[in-house]
C-alpha cells in the first residue's frame, strides 16, 4: 500500500494555478485535514476522484472532500462508487453514502422520530402541476428543489405570483428527476441557517450561514456570509440525536437546521457525503476528524 488514505476532490480544485478567495478556501480547508492526518502518521494522497490511472488498490482507504460536480455526472458516479468500493476502505461508509446521496432520507430521518419542514415529494414521471400541489397541500410560499442536489442546482422560491412562470421548467425537471417541495421558511431570512459539525458522533463546533439582502439562498458562493457560532445546548443535543439515529454512524456530518414555521428545530439537510466542514474555523475538529480516520483504519486494517 502507497497510502493509508486518499482525498478526493474535483479536477478543478487539484492543482490550480492563482486560485480566487473561494477555491483558496477549499485548499485551505484540505491542507488542515491533510496537516492533521499526517501528526497521526498516516501517509496522504488526494487527487480528483474521475482519474482513470489511479491504482484504487493502491490506498488503504478514501475520503470525500469537495468532489462537487458529481451532480453533474451522477451516473459516472454511482459506478466509480461500486467499483472502488471494491478496492478500498469508503470514509463515511458505501452505506451512508448511496443513503445520503438522495434527500428522500428526509423521510427516514422523520420516520426516526427526527423534525424536518413538511416535506412534499413529487417522483419522476408524476403527473400533476405546481397549482394544484400548492391547493392540495394548502401552500402558499415554498421551496422546490431536486431530491439530488447540491449548491442550490435548480432551487426555486416559489409563491402564488410566480408559479405559472416556473410550470414550464418544473414540467421538465421531473420528466427527468424527483423533485421535492416544502414551505418557505421564514427564520432563513430572519435568523439564517445554523451548520454543527459532528465527528465520531460529537458536535466539534458550529457554523451560522445568512443570505445576502433579497435571496434566500446562505451560500457563501450566492454571496451569503459565514461566521463562527456558538449554539445552545438545546441544538448541540439535536445535532448529536440526528446522527445517533444513523447506522452506522458517521466519521464526519453536517447538520444544517433551521427553525420551521412553528418555531422548532428541523434539519434542512444531513450532509455525509462531500460537506464543507469549515476546519479553518475551527482546526481542531481537523484533528478530531484525522483521529477517527486512524482508529478506523487500525480498526478495520
Amino acid at each position: 500500500m502507497k497510502y493509508d488514505i486518499t482525498l478526493l476532490t474535483a479536477s478543478e480544485y487539484l492543482n490550480p494555478k492563482n486560485p480566487d478567495w473561494y477555491v483558496q478556501q477549499i485548499l485551505t480547508e484540505d491542507e488542515l485535514f491533510r496537516s492533521a492526518l499526517e501528526k497521526k502518521g498516516l501517509r496522504v494522497h488526494r487527487i480528483d476522484w474521475t482519474n482513470k490511472e489511479f491504482d484504487w488498490s493502491t490506498t488503504k482507504s478514501i475520503l470525500f472532500r469537495a468532489v462537487w460536480d458529481y451532480t453533474q455526472r451522477f451516473e459516472g458516479f454511482l459506478k466509480f462508487l461500486d467499483f472502488v468500493s471494491t478496492k478500498t476502505l469508503l470514509i463515511n461508509s458505501l452505506e451512508t453514502i448511496l443513503w445520503n446521496l438522495d434527500k428522500h432520507y428526509l423521510r427516514d430521518l422523520q420516520n426516526r422520530g427526527i423534525n424536518i419542514p413538511q416535506t412534499n415529494y413529487i417522483e419522476k414521471g408524476d403527473a400533476t402541476t405546481l397549482l394544484n400541489l400548492h391547493k392540495d397541500q394548502n401552500l402558499t410560499e415554498t421551496i422546490l428543489k431536486p431530491v439530488i442536489s447540491a449548491g442550490a442546482r435548480h432551487t426555486y422560491r416559489l409563491n402564488s405570483d410566480n408559479l405559472a412562470e416556473h410550470e414550464p421548467i418544473f414540467q421538465e425537471l421531473i420528466a427527468n428527476e424527483a423533485m421535492m417541495l416544502q414551505p418557505f421558511l421564514h427564520s432563513i431570512i430572519v435568523r439564517g441557517e445554523i451548520t454543527l459539525i459532528v465527528i465520531g458522533g460529537k458536535y466539534t463546533h458550529a457554523i451560522l450561514k445568512k443570505a445576502k439582502a433579497g435571496d434566500f439562498r446562505v451560500q457563501d458562493d450566492f454571496g451569503g456570509t459565514v461566521v463562527s457560532y456558538d449554539p445552545s445546548q438545546e441544538e448541540i443535543s439535536f445535532a448529536e440525536h440526528v446522527v445517533s439515529v444513523c447506522s452506522p454512524i458517521p466519521s464526519y456530518a453536517r447538520v444544517d437546521m433551521i427553525a420551521d414555521n412553528d418555531g422548532n428545530l428541523a434539519v434542512s439537510e444531513l450532509e455525509l457525503i462531500e460537506p464543507e466542514l469549515w476546519f479553518r474555523f475551527e482546526p481542531t475538529a481537523a484533528n478530531s476528524l484525522a483521529e477517527n480516520v486512524h482508529q478506523l483504519l487500525k480498526y478495520h486494517l
